[in-house]
């Protein structure tokens, strides 16, 4: 699900949603996604001074508190 949400999110902002691919990564208590994005739509997914990507990190947070399993979102060039 919070994989979902972050490819959602993440199509949502840049100009080539095509090339939007989220991978997840499992642990024991934690699980990493992975946000790749074409390099001319990083900065868009990062925002000024970090600004969207925090808010990416803080819904996906908020989502995934329920299933009480960690989650983090790399933002990977």
């Amino acid at each position: 699900m919070e994989k979902d949400l972050v490819e959602y999110i993440a199509k949502s902002l840049v100009d080539d949603p095509s090339a939007v691919t989220v991978n997840e990564v499992e642990g024991d208590r934690a699980s990493i996604l992975e946000l790749r994005v074409a390099q001319e739509d990083i900065g868009k997914v990062i925002g000024k001074y970090g600004r969207i990507a925090k808010a990416m990190r803080t819904v996906l947070s908020a989502s995934s508190g329920k299933s009480g399993k960690r989650v983090t979102l790399e933002i990977v060039d």
